[in-house]
């Protein structure tokens, strides 16, 4: 049997796609470890987007790690990675064996409460791998997670629990957007972790 074969993983997607949900990869141990090392050490800022012609600064922030000094542009603004810390590398070694895939960096936000989320999008940068899997960690608060299929609108939701993984893969950034609505229900951070693959 593959180590790695991902036919034993929920696809939540029922066409179009194959996003996978691992369910929780983290205990409650790891969790609190992870979460607070996190907070210490990652340098987390306000992202910023061009939008219309108009420079927009975010409640959410976000920081970007990697094996080298990446440069990775998107909503019109150019980031620089920082290299991935230890508690990154350990954090990426669990994501590659439980997903069989491979990642050169990371993306995090931090979302502060639940007022902050992020609007229907698809991770399409022409930087990332074709059709390369994205893994998504989650640490900190659980929220709920949306897909909507760009033709025919249908919408999958699916909560995203502390510790839980979830690979978006095959054909799900070509036919889905994908969103983190807000919510007046949690008033506690959330920390996302997207582990991805830059091709220089």
């Amino acid at each position: 049997m593959d180590l790695f074969s991902t036919e034993s993983i929920k696809n939540i997607l029922p066409f179009d796609g194959v996003t996978n949900y691992h369910g929780l990869v983290l205990d409650k141990k790891q969790c609190e470890f992870y979460y607070q090392k996190l907070m210490e050490t990652i340098q987390f800022k306000n992202d910023e987007a061009i939008i219309f012609g108009k420079k927009i600064i975010t409640k959410r922030m976000v920081a970007w790690y990697g094996e080298s000094e990446y440069s990775y542009t998107y909503s019109k603004i150019t980031k620089r990675a920082n290299i991935f810390t230890e508690e990154l590398l350990a954090l990426k070694e669990i994501v590659e064996r439980e997903s069989g895939a491979t990642y050169n960096s990371c993306l995090l936000n931090l979302y502060p409460t639940g007022a902050e989320g992020m609007a229907y999008h698809s991770d399409g940068e022409k930087m990332l791998r074709e059709n390369g899997a994205i893994a998504s960690l989650s640490l900190g608060a659980d929220r709920k997670f949306s897909f909507k299929h760009k033709k025919n609108k249908q919408r999958i939701d699916i909560v995203l629990e502390k510790g839980s993984l979830l690979v978006m893969r095959e054909g799900t950034q070509t036919h889905w957007l994908h969103r983190l609505p807000p919510t007046k229900k949690v008033n506690s951070p959330r920390i996302n972790l997207t582990f991805r693959t830059i091709e220089l």
